[in-house]
């Protein structure tokens, strides 16, 4: 008896995106499975971004088509078969399985750590006050920030502040979480306690895709890694095929800045 095929969580094919006249991603073919953990990297402004923001339509792509477990994100095939805008009403039906955590936080800074927590619960999924606050209590739990529930954000820390957008994320009970760089906003001393808050996540199972310049982390995190460059996909593999044993003379280029502050790595000798 043949295994039953399993439909990606997430799924990209062709897409392509333009501001005006910069071509900013061409032709990105990637499937995401559930319980992975995808990391993309690569110099600034190679698209990473405005990649993961187009897997929950935040960006328009203008070419191909995303899927989120299957349904077509953003549009419809009309009767001659090409694509047509999709209804927002639509589009946020089929990315609902989705959340994303934002470099800037992006917290209310007039409402307590609970209120910009419980928010999404009762403005999009219309849980009543006392079903949000218990939801939002759980997540803020999961990330460690149960004591500063009654403060507002200008009183947290940056870490403390994207632990809040994290639980935030969490609160809506996604399957996929995307991380735009989550700990590019954050002094030194403050990524740690970030970082392991994903690498909790991690184990519990959870799907990310997530942009970041932690090459370490990426390296100790993903299942897979994705490196880009000028809008397009150079290689994928594990995080020993791109970062710790590389083949492709780019990204041997891009790591080395990495390598040289990391002596002592394993990867400072595997790459010439």
């Amino acid at each position: 008896m043949n295994a039953p095929v399993t439909v990606p969580i997430v799924s990209l094919r062709g897409v392509g995106k333009s501001f005006g006249p910069q071509r900013v991603l061409s032709d990105i073919d990637l499937d995401i499975r559930k319980g992975e953990v995808l990391s993309l990297i690569g110099p600034s402004g190679s698209g990473k971004t405005t990649l993961l923001r187009c897997m929950n339509f935040l960006e328009a792509y203008d070419e191909g088509e995303v899927r989120i477990r299957g349904a077509l994100l953003g549009y419809r095939r009309n009767a001659a078969g090409a694509l047509a805008r999709e209804s927002e009403r639509v589009v946020a039906e089929v990315r609902a399985p989705v959340a994303m955590v934002f470099q800037q936080f992006n917290l209310w800074p007039h409402m307590t750590v609970l209120a910009n927590v419980m928010a999404p619960l009762t403005l999009a999924k219309g849980l009543r006050a006392d079903q949000a606050r218990a939801v939002a209590g759980e997540a803020l739990a999961r990330v460690g920030m149960s004591a500063k529930a009654d403060a507002r954000p200008p009183q947290l820390s940056g870490g403390q502040q994207q632990r809040v957008g994290i639980a935030r994320a969490l609160a809506v009970g996604p399957e996929v979480m995307l991380l735009d760089e989550p700990t590019s906003a954050l002094d030194p001393e403050l990524v740690d306690e970030v970082l392991e808050v994903i690498k909790s996540l991690s184990r519990g199972g959870m799907t990310m895709i997530m942009v970041t310049h932690e090459m370490s982390f990426a390296a100790e995190v993903s299942d897979r890694i994705v490196f880009m460059e000028k809008g397009r996909i150079v290689t994928i593999g594990t995080p020993r095929e791109v970062i710790h044993a590389p083949a492709h003379p780019r990204i041997q280029a891009f790591l080395q800045p990495w390598i040289r502050r990391s002596l002592g790595h394993p990867a400072a000798g595997a790459v010439a």
